[in-house]
């Protein structure tokens, strides 16, 4: 019987110059933070098997329902950044994020 390595190609080194493709189960969702009947989330880059307040990648802006008109902060360059590497985004977070994307537009820019 042939050994079981033989059957298999050799691994391809790696090649920087390549982009590499990774698929990882990661999400843009809420972490609730607050008190009792006094929520207030931070937006985080998160795996998406942790936990809902459990560890996260990075933390991309903020949200207090309770707050009137403008409620959110949001990196939208950092959203983009990682909706781009295959990120899902939770529903309220894209809603969130369109918001802000519409609030940004409107704004004009600052002048230097």
């Amino acid at each position: 019987m042939p050994e079981l390595r033989d059957s298999f190609p050799p691994p391809k080194p790696f090649n920087p110059s390549i982009p590499q493709l990774f698929n990882m189960a990661v999400s843009i969702r809420l972490r609730r933070e607050g008190a009792t009947n006094r929520p207030y989330y931070k937006i985080v880059v998160a795996d998406s098997r942790s936990p809902r307040d459990g560890k996260f990648i990075e933390i991309i802006g903020t949200y207090d329902p309770k707050a009137k008109g403008h409620n959110s902060t949001l990196k939208i360059d950092r959203a983009e950044h990682w909706i781009a590497r295959g990120a899902q985004p939770s529903d309220t977070v894209r809603s969130l994020l369109k918001q802000n994307k519409k609030r940004a537009a409107a704004a004009p820019a600052p002048a230097e």
